[in-house]
Parts: structure tokens; C-alpha cells; sequence
């Protein structure tokens, strides 16, 4: 492992995930300058991280830290390794500096198709057969099926994703910290058939504000956020949030206007800060699974860019979808977006309806 990798594995051991202001400093000057100024106490470095550094270091740095990873049965990954899922970048300077990893399958090819779904604790049955059902079909068309490990909604999704295909697991602990007790079997099964993820070293206690970190991890590693049944306000609206702000498309599935469990999915409708899903087809169309779509060749074809396959690759195969919506599903800005649309309308890939864009036939 390279010295580049050694000073993020060690910045994860010391910064609380999440940090913006340190993460701005380490995208300004690099994991190792950063490191440096916490060695000397460095008067713009909080004093606990300095505390936390020489711990570190006292327990032998990052020797310590691959062994314990290595002796709890996980796998640390930085940004130096290929198997690092490149599209949590879009956090920024909230991008985590490393990942601890259970399980055998490949993080980075596991999430390249891949749904979160996210709902209350308190659920009600229909939330519950949703969650479980559509993961289920989900994970049998291929695509991975992400949650929390939490009670309710995340633990039905993981257990319908578990019926025949992959689910990740990220939790707000270390990798063997086993959080809720009364999982400790569902949570064993997602390390021996998926993918345990967290940010924090093995060992570390879960935290109440590490739940609001770790939702914005399980909105940046997938490629749609579904959420199933959420209060007003909740930590289920603040993962949806998350999405939203990182322009992933984000789906909420409707439920009885008189339960509590289900304001936050109306709201969110409401809101215009998520679509409207009532059936796993709904769900892939956002996904952009080429499973879902009519057969023949891929979006594109000769002298048409890697920009303008993502944003054909974001379109409907029936009816038209809007600029915003375009933003959200392919992850571009608004200008390539706008861009690409110019040049493919030139090309008769698409065309515009007068409401918003659609294939051309």
C-alpha cells in the first residue's frame, strides 16, 4: 500500500466522517499536508482530531489500522484504489477519506447499477411488502439493492434483496459493530452474501450523528434513492435530500393520506423533490436499465460522445422527460445536459414536444 493511501486510511481513523471544513482542507492541499498540520497541533485543526492522531500513532498507525480491519474479516479501499466507488466524489469535501469493507464482491462494479431503498423504522405492512417485495425483483433484473440495516423498511429491502441477488449494507458503526442487536443474523448473511460498507475503523460506536452522515453515503453510491414510507421528518427524508442535492433522481411511493408513515413520501411528491413510483418498472425506468427498455442497440452509435450515451441513456422509452429530470438521472450538469441536447436534436436522436424532450422514433 503506498504512502498516499497510508494518509487517507489514517485520516479516517481520525476525522469524524463527515467533516466539511477538514475536507476542504484536504481538497485544497492534499491528504499528507493535511496530516502534517495535525502532527504539529496546528492551530486550525481541532484539538480532538490532534488527540485522535496521536492515539493513532501510539497504536501503531496504519500497521494497526489494515491488521484490525484484516482480523475483523474487511478490506480497507481509498481513493487510490480501482475498487474505489468513484461516484461518492460527488460529496465534495464530504467524500469520505476511506471505506471499510465486509464481504467478497467488488464495491465499485456492485454499485454501478444500483437502487437505495430507504424507509420509516415504524412501518406499516403495506410499507413492508413493498420494500421487500420490489427488492426482491429488483435484485432479480440485477441491480443492487442498497440500505441501512435498520428496522422497518431497510431490513425488509435487504431481506427481498437477499431472495436472489446483492444488497449492501452501510452502517453508521465500524463493520463489526453489529447495530441494531436484533440483527445480528440478517447482518451476518449481508457479509457472507453482499457487502457490509462503512466509514468509520472497526470497532467505532454507533453515533447519532453518524446515522445523518451515513445517509449521505447510501445517496451518493447509488444511482436512485426509492423511498417507502417516511414522517414529516425523519432521517428517511434527509437521504432523500441527499439524492436531491446530488441531482439523483429520487422516487417515493404514495401511501393512505391518513398515515403518518406515509407524509414524507407525499411531501416529497409535493414538492416536486421526487417522483411519483407505483411499480418496480417505474423505478428502473429512473434507473436507466437497459433490461426495462425495447430491444436493439444502446443508446447512441457512431459519433455520439460518452456525454450524449448518458443522457440518452436517462430518457424514457415512452413520453418525454424534463431538463431537470435529464440533470438528475444522468448526473451532468445543466449546461452538458443542454449541450448534449443541442447536438443530438441536430443528430434526429431526440426531439422536443413543446413539455419536455423524448426519444425520436
Amino acid at each position: 500500500m503506498g504512502s498516499l493511501s497510508a494518509s487517507w486510511i489514517t485520516l479516517a481513523h481520525v476525522v469524524e466522517p463527515g467533516d466539511t471544513r477538514l475536507g476542504q482542507l484536504v481538497s485544497r492541499q492534499g491528504p499528507q499536508s493535511v496530516l502534517d498540520m495535525i502532527a504539529k497541533a496546528h492551530p486550525v485543526i481541532p484539538a480532538a482530531v490532534v488527540r485522535r492522531y496521536q492515539e493513532f500513532v501510539e497504536d501503531g498507525a496504519d500497521g494497526v489500522g489494515k491488521a484490525h480491519a484484516t482480523a475483523v474479516g474487511s478490506r480497507i479501499i481509498t481513493p487510490e484504489d480501482i475498487e474505489w466507488p468513484t461516484q461518492v466524489n460527488d460529496l465534495g469535501p464530504r467524500t469520505p477519506f476511506a471505506l471499510w469493507v465486509a464481504g467478497a464482491p467488488n464495491v465499485r462494479l456492485s454499485l454501478l447499477r444500483s437502487v437505495a431503498i430507504v424507509g420509516a423504522r415504524a412501518n406499516t405492512p403495506y410499507g413492508e411488502e413493498i420494500a421487500r417485495r420490489w427488492s426482491a425483483e429488483l435484485a432479480d433484473r440485477g441491480v443492487t439493492v442498497v440500505s441501512g440495516g435498520a428496522f422497518g423498511i431497510d431490513a425488509a429491502a435487504h431481506r427481498g434483496a437477499l431472495m436472489g441477488g446483492l444488497t449492501v449494507c452501510v452502517v453508521a458503526g465500524g463493520v463489526d459493530v453489529v447495530y441494531p442487536r436484533a440483527h445480528e443474523s440478517l447482518l451476518a448473511r449481508i457479509a457472507d452474501d453482499g457487502l457490509i460498507v462503512s466509514e468509520s475503523p472497526p470497532g467505532q460506536p454507533v453515533r447519532r450523528q453518524r446515522f445523518l452522515t451515513r445517509n449521505r453515503m447510501i445517496a451518493a453510491l447509488t444511482k436512485v434513492t426509492v423511498v417507502i414510507e417516511a414522517a414529516e421528518r425523519s432521517g428517511t427524508s434527509s437521504t432523500a435530500r441527499e439524492a436531491y442535492d446530488l441531482n439523483r433522481p429520487v422516487a417515493a411511493v404514495p401511501g393512505p393520506i391518513s398515515s403518518p408513515t406515509s407524509m414524507g413520501c407525499h411531501r416529497l411528491i409535493r414538492d416536486h423533490e421526487a417522483v411519483l413510483v407505483s411499480s418496480v418498472d417505474d423505478v428502473t425506468d429512473l434507473l436507466g436499465d437497459p433490461a426495462t427498455y425495447a430491444s436493439g442497440p444502446p443508446p447512441g452509435g457512431p459519433g455520439v460522445s460518452e456525454r450524449e450515451r448518458r443522457v440518452m441513456g436517462a430518457f424514457p422509452t415512452r413520453g418525454s422527460i424534463g431538463l431537470d429530470d435529464l440533470v438528475r438521472s444522468c448526473g451532468l450538469d445543466v449546461m452538458d445536459v443542454s449541450t448534449a441536447l443541442g447536438i443530438l436534436d441536430a443528430m434526429g436522436r431526440v426531439s422536443s414536444d413543446g413539455q419536455g424532450w423524448r426519444l425520436a422514433t
